[in-house]
């Protein structure tokens, strides 16, 4: 089992920003990525690591912007060590073999951008918070119409949805995002820019979707975040990964029910079973719950990328 990584700390480098999973450093015209195996669940991040998770994260990431560049500009540069590695030692950073080992498959080189204020959710199915709110709606029974879409009555949880739809949210700085309607992201970032993200995020799952259909996944939903470099709109931060999306077995897929999934529902489960309040101190993770965790997103990236996680 990998060595689980919970902070990094690169002598030399200015720290940029630190959130729940990632730690980005600050190198002038770039950014440097370092994603941890720390894992949160309900705005909590729990006090235990997840082995190989950043290096999943990081890898997979890299995976999808490779596939997503031909339609899309995105912030990816590299997270070939031996790139990283020449970028960090011509801004000074020693390289020694801890470093070296810590960085391992989980550093990313990114152009900086200017990030907009909310998450693009595209969801092809029906599950989660818009399940939630549909019941909530009376959608069961009657049409409904959620954050200025209209559903149509009698869906059931998990079903396909008759299209796939944009429901952005706002970022939470603290406690949970908020899902919003097209009209109210374009109050926030003007209806030119939110068009672009809406088609943006659209086009993308759509092409994820169909390859990793193919590979036996369903991408139920996911959450893109977007900025702009030089004019140029880019897709940031990660992509298509279990952090960010809801992935399904298609082999497994029955509508009118929750589905097994490569993602952290597994955990999530587990923290409502164990009569967490979901109020912070979060709970230490028991190891079956751990590598259970761990077990399902390395068979994420082994059915999406059809191969095994490089050794670290």
């Amino acid at each position: 089992m990998s060595s689980v990584v919970l902070q990094s700390d690169i002598p030399g480098l200015r720290r940029h920003s630190t959130g729940k999973v990632r730690d980005v450093y600050d190198l002038g015209q770039m950014l440097l990525i370092v994603t941890t195996d720390r894992i949160s669940a309900y705005d909590s991040v729990m006090p235990t690591g997840i082995p190989d998770k950043g290096r999943v994260l990081t890898q997979l990431s890299r995976y999808w912007f490779l596939r997503i560049t031909p339609f899309q500009a995105t912030h990816y540069i590299s997270a070939q060590p031996d790139i990283v590695e020449s970028v960090l030692t011509d801004n000074d950073v020693s390289m020694t073999d801890d470093l070296r080992a810590m960085l391992s498959g989980r550093a990313m080189l990114t152009l900086k951008a200017d990030v907009y204020p909310v998450e693009c959710v595209v969801r092809g199915y029906l599950a989660g918070s818009l399940w939630s709110e549909y019941k909530a709606a009376g959608g069961e029974r009657f049409p409904v119409s959620l954050h200025g879409i209209d559903l149509p009555a009698g869906l059931r949880e998990s079903e396909r949805l008759p299209e796939p739809i944009f429901t952005p949210a706002t970022k939470a700085a603290t406690g949970h995002d908020e899902n919003i309607s097209l009209t109210e992201m374009r109050d926030i970032i003007g209806s030119h820019a939110a068009e672009a993200l809406r088609s943006a995020s659209l086009r993308i799952y759509t092409h994820a979707a169909e390859r990793a259909l193919k590979a036996g996944i369903i991408i139920a939903d996911t959450k893109f975040e977007f900025g702009m470099h030089n004019g140029v709109l880019m897709l940031v931060d990660e992509a298509l990964t279990p952090d960010s999306s809801r992935f399904w077995d298609a082999s497994l897929y029955e509508p009118g029910r929750a589905q097994p999934s490569f993602d952290k529902q597994y955990l999530r489960d587990w923290l409502v079973a164990s009569g967490w309040n979901k109020e912070p101190p979060a709970p230490e993770l028991p190891p079956d719950v751990v590598e259970q965790t761990a077990a399902r997103y390395r068979e994420a990236y082994r059915r999406l990328t059809g191969s095994e996680l490089p050794a670290a």
